[in-house]
């Protein structure tokens, strides 16, 4: 699954789940270019059109950590039928005690 961490940190789900890992990382490439290509486009107009070294100076930091702050990042992702791994399968989990069920002894304290 393919996500895009915002500002480098904001994760947001793209809901593109892809068959191969290789697939997903071939399309987080693909996004990076289109940032960085929006970038460049960007960075040429500005310097065509902002007159004053300093202005353009400060817009190019702010246009860069706006786009280029964001990253794509691989999630593998399992079959919809599995257990999530932050929560773990009910069948490893350990016994809940049943209401009415006497208590297992505890070993005395060692002295």
């Amino acid at each position: 699954m393919l996500v895009v961490l915002v500002g480098g940190m904001t994760p947001v789900n793209t809901d593109l789940v892809f068959e191969k890992f290789a697939d997903c990382m071939s399309a987080e490439e693909q996004m990076r270019k289109h940032y960085t290509d929006a970038f460049e486009a960007w960075d040429r107009w500005a310097a065509e059109n902002i007159p004053k070294r300093r202005d353009y100076s400060k817009a190019r930091d702010l246009q860069a950590r706006r786009l280029l702050a964001n990253a794509g990042t691989c999630i593998p992702h399992g079959a919809g039928d599995q257990q999530p791994i932050s929560s773990p399968p009910s069948s490893t989990s350990s016994p809940q005690p049943q209401p009415g069920a006497s208590p297992s002894p505890q070993p005395g304290p060692r002295g």
